[in-house]
C-alpha cells in the first residue's frame, strides 16, 4: 500500500527486497545492522501486528519506521496504545522532510487505534537528532525516567549508555 507520494518520494509498505538496501544504507554510514531485525519487521507486517513503512524515491530506500497498534513492550505495555518503532531515515537523505513525512504518516496510522503513541529514544548523542525532532513534534517523557532493556533504571543504578537505554515519550494525537 502507498500512504504518500510526491516528486521528492513516496511512502509504501515495506516489503522483501527493501531489506538489503537497509542494511546496506546502514552499514555504509558505520551502524551494526542486523538482516534479522528487518525480516521480523516484515514478519510482524505479514501478522498484523504492526505496520511498517518505508520512504523510497526511484527505488532508492531512504527511510523506514514501524507502528505497533498494541504494543508489548515499553513504558506503556499491554495497556492498548501504539508505539513507532525503530524510526530511521539514512544519512545522506536526511534534511529533505523524509523523517518528518515518516513520522506524519506513522502518527495518522497510530490515530486510528488510540488518542496516544509513545515511542522510547536512546540516550546518547547518536540520537540526538531524534530527541530535538521528537521534542519539536510535541512528545514529552512519561515521567517513569530512564529505562534498560525491558524494565525502569532504578534512580543511582549503574546503566550503560547504549542502545539498550531509552527515554519513553508520548503524544496526544487528537
Amino acid at each position: 500500500m502507498v500512504y504518500y507520494r510526491d516528486h521528492a518520494f513516496s511512502i509504501r509498505d515495506l516489503r522483501p527486497d527493501d531489506v538489503r538496501p537497509i542494511v546496506e544504507g546502514e552499514t555504509a554510514q558505520g551502524w551494526q545492522p542486523h538482516m534479522e531485525k528487518y525480516e521480523m519487521r516484515l514478519r510482524h507486517q505479514k501478522e498484523g501486528k504492526s505496520v511498517s513503512l518505508v520512504a523510497a524515491y526511484d527505488g532508492a530506500v531512504m527511510g523506514y519506521i514501524n507502528v505497533y497498534p498494541d504494543s508489548k513492550w515499553g513504558a506503556f505495555a499491554n495497556q492498548g496504545y501504539p508505539e513507532i518503532v525503530d524510526f530511521g531515515v539514512l544519512e545522506k537523505y536526511r534534511r529533505n522532510g523524509v523523517g518528518s513525512k515518516l513520522m506524519d504518516i506513522a502518527e495518522e496510522i497510530a490515530s486510528g487505534y488510540a488518542r496516544m503513541v509513545y515511542l522510547g529514544v536512546g540516550m546518547h548523542s547518536g540520537y540526538g537528532s531524534a530527541q530535538r525532532m521528537y521534542i519539536k513534534r510535541g512528545y514529552i517523557p512519561d515521567g517513569t525516567g530512564v529505562w534498560y532493556g525491558e524494565k525502569i533504571c532504578e534512580p543511582y543504578a549503574d546503566c550503560r549508555n547504549d542502545d539498550d537505554l531509552v527515554l519513553y515519550l508520548f503524544k496526544f494525537l487528537r
